[in-house]
């Protein structure tokens, strides 16, 4: 019988060997990465909170069996929960994810980095109040901005080069990749544990996407990488126990990931990891919508005033968009719940030219019945700009552009309006910085009364002060004696 943690004497997959040297033993010395990080854990939680306020989100919440209380467990944030790492992982992952508002990454694959936050903290948390009862030294902030880094660093380097939507599976097998790795060795895991983790969320069977395309689009999408991140923590904690790993879990001869899932191809890489993902990340900063619409939104938000009293009298709309955009979110025909319609170019920009504006009601059933809505909807056409394609994929440039133009039945248009990077971008940090700053604020108002909003807005806006902050004190500013709408 095979030792449970010899995983025989093959050398492990130079993938996986890279990945754990880098959760092992890379220091970050970017300051920048780690500035970025802090706006991203506030963006990140903020967006968290605000989802406390739909049902759906909360109605997956809390533990398996009610009324469970782990001692030591991780807390989370808006609610009384205090439950073990992994149900805690789910908790999290499912609050940031719901609303589609947190931070993204694009390249081959697109993603949402900051998804890897619910495991990250849950875990990190659990393991400050461990070590206190122990009389140790906990976990500082600074410990889960670092594994942030990481976690960004190791699904976004895989991202620039591999697409896994082309092969029919969702972007969270990432978020399970990078959460096991960085999980394991903030627990303390050796180089070995950590390729243990990290070559079973390879070989996990990968969530397909069928629950973001076309008439399947449902809320599974909202807590997909909830699940993710919870995978990953337990196989971390697995690992610890001394769970076995498989060498060569990518690239084995018709049983492997690349021969399985991937066509046969084994990953590419453009860069080696280092910092470069969280500090060229993009937030989501204005509203709740898939990426590659954001800026379709911002030029709609910008042509309502001209077209605010003619919506009766436009003949058409004309979107020039990137390539990805038309694959994932250019939708014609019925849309049956919120996750689809936050997925369709056509009804993000219909919104923005309606009403000047997009929060994440507007998905709801109640403002799409508004006939204007589908009216606009089937008067847009969706068109590839050739140019906004190529400036999505340079990796120079990392682009997310589209147009929108507005043409009335007497002849008359407006202004084609351009925007190629949103207002989270990094060629925008500086203009979108106070905006994200806003964002968060108005997301700690609908948890906390004012006082405790002022205390944690000062501690997130002191870069020193929050990394030298126990993981577990920083949580219970969070804590809730319930939700509160």
């Amino acid at each position: 019988m095979m030792s449970r943690s010899s995983g025989g004497k093959q050398k492990y997959d130079q993938v996986l060997v890279d990945i754990a040297d880098y959760a092992c033993h890379h220091e970050i010395t970017s300051a920048e990465a780690y500035n970025v990080a802090r706006l991203c854990l506030m963006d990140t939680l903020g967006c968290g909170l605000e989802a406390l306020a739909h049902p759906g989100c909360t109605n997956l919440m809390g533990p398996v069996v009610p009324g469970t209380i782990v001692p030591h467990g991780a807390k989370v944030p808006g609610t009384q929960f205090q439950l073990d790492p992994v149900t805690a992982a789910f908790n999290i992952g499912c609050m940031i994810r719901w609303l589609d508002f947190n931070e993204c990454w694009s390249g081959a694959e697109g993603g949402h980095p900051s998804d890897n936050l619910g495991g990250i903290l849950a875990a990190a948390d659990h393991l400050a109040r461990k070590r206190l009862s122990e009389r140790k030294r906990p976990l500082l902030m600074r410990d889960v901005l670092t594994g942030m880094i990481k976690a960004h660093e190791i699904q976004g380097v895989l991202a620039l080069e591999n697409s896994f939507h082309r092969r029919g599976l969702d972007h969270v097998v990432l978020v399970k990749v990078a959460t096991a790795a960085v999980v394991t060795a903030m627990l303390g895991g050796s180089h070995q544990e950590v390729l243990s983790a990290v070559s079973n969320a390879w070989i996990d069977g990968q969530p397909l996407r069928t629950y973001r395309q076309g008439a399947n689009t449902g809320s599974r999408k909202s807590w997909a990488a909830g699940l993710a991140t919870s995978q990953g923590v337990w196989l971390a904690l697995m690992a610890l126990k001394g769970e076995m790993g498989y060498p060569t879990a990518l690239s084995a001869e018709r049983w492997g990931f690349y021969d399985v899932l991937f066509g046969g191809k084994p990953f590419r890489f453009s860069r080696r990891f280092g910092s470069y993902v969280m500090e060229h990340t993009a937030f989501k900063i204005p509203s709740p919508t898939e990426f590659n619409a954001q800026t379709a939104l911002e030029c709609a938000v910008k042509l309502h005033a001209s077209v605010k009293g003619r919506i009766d009298d436009i003949e058409c709309v004309v979107i020039q968009t990137q390539e990805p955009a038309l694959r994932i979110i250019d939708k014609k025909g019925p849309l049956h719940n919120a996750a689809d319609r936050d997925h369709c170019i056509q009804y993000i920009v219909a919104i923005g030219l309606i009403k000047g504006g997009l929060t994440a009601g507007d998905y709801e059933d109640e403002v799409a019945r508004d006939p204007r809505i589908d009216a606009l909807r089937a008067k847009t056409v969706c068109v590839e700009n050739k140019q906004y394609s190529r400036g999505y994929y340079d990796l120079r440039r990392r682009s997310i552009a589209n147009a929108v133009q507005v043409f009335f039945r007497d002849g008359a248009r407006t202004a084609k309006v351009a925007i190629e990077y949103p207002l989270g971008h990094p060629r925008r940090r500086k203009e979108g910085v106070p905006v994200l700053e806003a964002k968060f604020m108005a997301s700690l108002a609908r948890s906390f009364p004012p006082k405790r909003q002022a205390e944690i807005l000062l501690l997130c806006r002191n870069q020193k002060r929050l990394e030298a902050t126990p993981v577990h004190a920083f949580v219970d500013l969070f804590v809730t004696s319930g939700y509160l709408n």
